[in-house]
């Protein structure tokens, strides 16, 4: 009790715990295929029977800020082409467009592109592969079951072939390999380009400045 006009301490407030703020938060809002194609090339032409498939699959990732806050529109492009291994005939060609729509809060904004494009596609591809097997089985062919897409890798690469674009505004192909190489033996994760000829084919063919030694 406080005496003579004294007034009584007053009891420090106790400390906010803002982790569980800070923590990234993902919820998906909803998913929907936006568009899908099949074309069933082998039926077309009325053959059939058993054939050995040769399937190549293309990827392509998207990522848009919506109009709504902390909402981000993020979409899987896939081409996929399947061909007979002994003719090379083409049996059937999909392509889809899956997209999932999230909230997302708690992500730094120099961490939200990666985000976008690596925790989101992982999110919704399972549920995308199912369409692709449901959709190559009612075509006729042994249900498609894709691999699990790395998307930590598949975003790199997407890194480096942007760094190609813009280097080719600024320095040689030979200013360009020494870098990266530099990069490769400091940095584990950064994609490997361990031959000159794969480096160059990613940088197009016959590149200025660059003579062959």
């Amino acid at each position: 009790m406080a005496k003579n006009g004294a007034k009584e301490p007053q009891e420090a407030a106790e400390p906010t715990d803002t982790s569980a703020q800070q923590q990234p938060q993902m919820n998906v809002l909803g998913q929907f295929v936006r568009d899908l194609s099949f074309e069933n090339v082998m039926a077309q032409k009325g053959t059939s029977g058993d054939v050995q498939p040769d399937v190549q699959v293309q990827v392509n990732l998207d990522a848009k800020k919506q109009p709504a806050q902390n909402q981000f529109e993020v979409s899987i492009k896939l081409n996929i082409k399947s061909k007979s291994k002994t003719s090379g005939d083409m049996l059937f060609v999909l392509e889809i467009d899956y997209v999932g729509i999230f909230m997302i809060t708690g992500v730094p904004d120099n961490q939200i592109h990666p985000f976008l494009l690596i925790e989101c596609p992982r999110m919704i591809f399972p549920f995308l592969r199912r369409i692709v097997s449901d959709t190559t089985r009612d075509g006729g062919y042994p249900p498609l079951n894709l691999e699990m897409i790395d998307f930590v890798k598949l975003y790199r690469q997407e890194i480096v072939r942007r760094q190609i674009a813009e280097a080719k505004t600024t320095e040689t192909a030979e200013s360009w390999l020494l870098r990266i190489a530099t990069i490769s033996r400091r940095d584990p994760t950064f994609p490997r380009i361990p031959y000159v000829p794969q480096a160059l084919a990613l940088w197009g063919a016959q590149p200025k400045g660059w003579t062959a030694g």
